[in-house]
């Protein structure tokens, strides 16, 4: 993500407004299944046993 340039003569402005307790409950658990997601996605199985080469 990149910075946004101004245009000429146009001015942004942001409107920060408090969330409320409902939002913020919302919010925390949707992180926390990404969070849970992204754990399952990373998580690797080991194998236990090698196999054995015969020469």
């Amino acid at each position: 993500m990149g910075l946004i340039r101004e245009p000429k003569n146009i001015d942004f402005t942001v409107l920060d407004k408090p969330w409320t307790d409902e939002e913020l409950k919302e919010f925390s658990a949707f992180i926390k299944l990404r969070k849970e997601q992204q754990n399952k996605i990373l998580t690797r199985t080991t194998t236990s046993t090698r196999k054995k080469v015969v020469s």
